[in-house]
């Protein structure tokens, strides 16, 4: 890698960035990868994807790394700033045939230093549970037969070259009954035991419980609830089965959901360009967002809850409000689609003028990352009250980043002046910004924004400014969504907006958006989702995607080119930071005053 300084090469990558709070700089001890580090081909791979547990270790090395890199996975010992990385001890590897893991996800509140719950998707639809403590294959979902016909795992396996047992698993071709498309996101359920939600390319989710059975037929359902571009159906049979519920979800891939920090509310981004938020546990949707164009490919949850960030292929990080349910401020800063988004709960900070609430500030979003339903509700309530009209706080930063296919690593302030702006500079938007407990009428899309009074916009508040740029356009899917509020969302969001008026209708965008379709493959006609067809440029203007020029224009604090194929992981710790690219390399960066000296 070159050294940060001079910047005489476009593709110079940087090995530290600076911030307000001091250096960030690369660790290249603490990379992780392949354990010979041959580079990896990434052509026509599946993203490079990592997750992290704790086990609470006494010994300081608590922290386990997952991560997969073409048909393997391989789970460590992570020991960040504070020891050398050694990869030539992978506690567990395996190398799947057939099938290549897509994304993977640990059940934080049952991991011990003697067994943790491991759950794996793949490109072939199934999804795995396994204990690579234990070195166990649990069971397989999304299959005809039962795990053990399916794969055949040989612990003994020395692997030339590497001097690590491996776990080398044979796929058996075999019809899949639930569902047949990649796994393009798979999580537990917060503050479950044995709850799971998997999101494929189909469009589907699927709620299982790891101690039910999937069955030998191909389930049938029954309609539970719909709405507009959204179905949600249960498992009809005699027996309790995987799946217990069935996820139709707007049109095209769903690429990624997040649940919310209390775990009651759940975030999804499809191919289709739209955000919808749902009330997990009451199945309704309570609001809805559509790109500028293109999919959106990701999503994440601030520490409190109180606001949704999204990216995807207009190239912009997006930041919507929960309790407002509109588009509050965009980001410009990537070339390229953006592959990840994450909320930095250390470095967000919320000020209160009462001196008396300082107490304990530190620990409230450090609970949130713990899975725990009942810390969460209790901490976000603490924070509720802190963005409230009658304790409005005299500091609030909210910090995230974002990476991209660009290969960049950018990171945002969301500040006090974008989320409460001033009367002098949003005249036209009078109390779209403030929060207060009175709810939208009945039945209103809950996007609602002024219209200006005159025919040139009023001045917005800008973070770090950019000019208006032009943005090109691609084509995307698109349909509108129902973005009525649901009923009983009150105990998450306390605060909503004060009374709005509707927005006219501007012209249609006149940039060129193509009217592709995908439509259910279904024969269940149970399955079908009512879908109201439309051209995506009408949504430009609108509420639910308001013009570049309608919303705060925020510009990344840094933005630096940090590896040479695609980044698909940023994910924010205590004491580092960790990036990972399609090459299959795991990078650690150590935060300002966290780097110590190392024991290899």
């Amino acid at each position: 890698m070159a050294t940060e300084g001079g910047g005489k090469e476009m593709n110079e990558i940087k090995t530290q960035f600076t911030t307000r709070e001091g250096l960030y700089k690369l660790l290249p001890h603490s990379e992780y990868s392949r354990p010979n580090r041959v580079p990896f081909n990434s052509q026509g791979s599946n993203p490079v994807r990592v997750s992290f547990v704790n086990l609470n270790d006494q010994s300081g090395n608590g922290d386990r790394l997952c991560f997969n890199v073409g048909r393997e996975l391989y789970f460590y010992i992570y020991k960040g700033v504070r020891k050398a990385a050694d990869l030539s001890k992978p506690i567990d590897k395996r190398i799947y045939k057939g099938t290549q893991p897509t994304c993977h996800d640990f059940n934080h509140l049952t991991a011990t230093a003697e067994s943790v719950s491991l759950l794996v998707g793949f490109s072939a639809g199934q999804v795995q549970l396994i204990d690579p403590i234990k070195k166990e294959t649990s069971k397989l979902f999304n299959e005809e037969n039962s795990c053990q016909h399916l794969w055949k795992v040989d612990w003994n396996e020395e692997r030339e070259n590497e001097g690590s047992k491996t776990s080398e698993e044979a796929l058996v071709t075999v019809q899949r009954l639930i569902d047949k498309s990649r796994v393009t996101c798979v999580k537990w359920v917060p503050g479950s035991e044995s709850l799971f939600l998997v999101a494929h390319s189909s469009g589907n989710m699927y709620l299982y419980n790891v101690e039910h059975a999937c069955g030998t037929t191909a389930p049938h359902y029954q309609l539970l609830k719909q709405g507009e571009s959204f179905a949600v159906h249960t498992c009809k049979s005699k027996s309790t089965r995987n799946p217990l519920l069935k996820w139709t979800v707007g049109e095209g891939a769903l690429n990624e959901f997040a649940f919310s920090p209390d775990g009651k509310f759940l975030a999804c981004v499809s191919q289709d360009g739209f955000l919808r938020v749902f009330s997990f546990d009451s199945v309704e949707l309570h609001g809805t967002m559509k790109s500028y164009f293109g999919g959106l490919l990701c999503v994440c949850w601030s520490p409190d809850g109180k606001y949704v960030v999204t990216g995807g292929e207009d190239d912009l990080v997006t930041v919507w409000s929960f309790g407002d349910c509109r588009v509050i401020a965009r980001g410009h800063g990537h070339k390229s689609w953006v592959s990840v988004v994450a909320f930095d709960p250390y470095t967000t900070s919320v000020e209160e003028s009462d001196p008396m609430e300082l107490s304990g500030s530190d620990e409230d979003f450090q609970d949130l990352l713990h899975f725990g339903r009942d810390r969460a509700n209790s901490t976000q309530s603490r924070l509720s009250k802190r963005n409230s009209t009658e304790s409005r706080p005299v500091s609030v930063t909210y910090r995230f980043g974002s990476v991209g296919q660009d290969t960049q690593l950018c990171l945002w302030d969301l500040t006090e002046d974008i989320l409460f702006p001033h009367q002098p500079l949003s005249r036209a938007r009078t109390h779209t910004n403030v929060m207060n407990a009175t709810s939208p009428p009945a039945g209103s899309t809950g996007n609602s924004v002024v219209t200006p009074g005159n025919s040139a916009p009023p001045p917005l508040p800008r973070s770090n400014s950019l000019p208006h740029s032009a943005v090109s356009s691609t084509g995307s899917k698109g349909s509108i969504a129902d973005g009525a509020i649901a009923s009983g969302v009150s105990k998450f969001a306390t605060l909503s907006l004060h009374d709005r008026k509707d927005r006219h209708h501007e012209k249609d965008h006149k940039r060129n958006h193509s009217m592709g379709h995908i439509s259910s493959k279904s024969s269940d006609k149970l399955n079908l989702v009512t879908k109201t067809k439309t051209d995506p440029a009408k949504t430009l203007g609108t509420p639910l995607c308001p013009r570049m020029e309608d919303v705060p224009l925020l510009e990344p604090l840094i933005c630096k080119k940090i590896a040479h194929e695609r980044l698909t992981v940023l994910i924010f710790l205590e004491d580092c930071i960790v990036t990972a690219c399609q090459e299959g390399f795991i990078c650690t960066w150590g935060r300002p005053g966290k780097v110590v000296s190392f024991n290899p």
